[in-house]
């Protein structure tokens, strides 16, 4: 689980320190992303968790008549953001939670998020502000993991680890795979109609360069669920999660890079507040 607390904290800062390779693993889905969000109209643009601000400056680049927010609660994210975005007039960057955020330039004509969105304690009513603060009609776009099974990354990491403890699940949990159910995103988007969704199957990359297998080894040991085994488990246990980590990294590695199967869904929806 992967909540506002660790965003604001350690999560969050390695996620700013590691923008580089976090949008490299991306790479490959954010155009799909891009071309979805070209579909639309809209000169009020409002990027939800936009992290490091990849997406924001994007948007922000191919829309010069139009002014976009990024917000994200992390303020390590919107600093690396900040950085990046240097020179463009239409953009603002603001650390905040999105779920509370109110615009001041009046309603939002389209909200983007490249997974974002999937970290809210409360999705739905996340989502019904998201949609009072929405123009009448306005349009949402985002992406989100599909399962952990169909993600290779993650199932093949969990395979590695000792046994979880069993527990009740929170109804509305917050993490990367928590939007993987398409009933569960119809429930979390409350305020929100004509909910559709695309799946969108990618190369997930961790590891290129001059040694692909030490990029991937180093991107996973701050990135993700291996990061959080490395500096979790016991002594005993941690090395031989390595040792397994090491050959999965290198059974994967091809053409000079270490690619996993990825998963998302592109999810698109009207807001219903007119």
């Amino acid at each position: 689980m992967t909540g506002a607390q660790e965003w604001q904290g350690r999560v969050g800062q390695n996620w700013a320190a590691e923008w580089e390779r976090t949008d490299r693993s991306f790479a490959a889905l954010t155009p799909h992303l891009l071309r979805a969000i070209e579909a639309e109209p809209g000169i009020r643009l409002v990027d939800i968790g936009c992290g490091a601000g990849e997406l924001s400056l994007a948007l922000a680049s191919a829309r010069a008549d139009a002014t976009v927010t990024g917000i994200d609660i992390s303020e390590d994210l919107i600093k690396a953001a900040r950085e990046r975005a240097a020179g463009l007039a239409n953009l603002t960057l603001e650390v905040a939670d999105a779920a509370a955020w109110h615009s001041e330039s009046g309603p939002v004509d389209l909200l983007v998020s490249r997974h974002g969105v999937m970290f809210f304690d409360n999705p739905p009513e996340a989502f019904a502000h998201f949609s009072r603060i929405a123009a009448p009609g306005a349009r949402l776009v985002f992406s989100c993991f599909r399962a952990a099974a169909e993600n290779m990354w993650a199932a093949e990491i969990a395979r590695l680890l000792p046994p979880a403890k069993p527990s009740a699940p929170a109804a509305f949990a917050p993490g990367p795979f928590a939007f993987a159910d398409p009933d569960h995103v119809r429930q979390c988007l409350k305020g929100w109609r004509d909910i559709r969704f695309e799946p969108l199957d990618f190369a997930y990359v961790v590891g290129s360069g001059t040694n692909p297998v030490i990029d991937a080894l180093s991107f996973f040991s701050r990135i993700g669920p291996a990061a959080a085994a490395i500096r979790t488990l016991p002594d005993q246990a941690r090395a031989a999660f390595e040792r397994g980590l090491l050959e999965l990294v290198q059974s994967r590695h091809v053409g000079g890079r270490v690619c996993f199967p990825a998963a998302a869904w592109l999810v698109t929806a009207t807001a219903d507040n007119a």
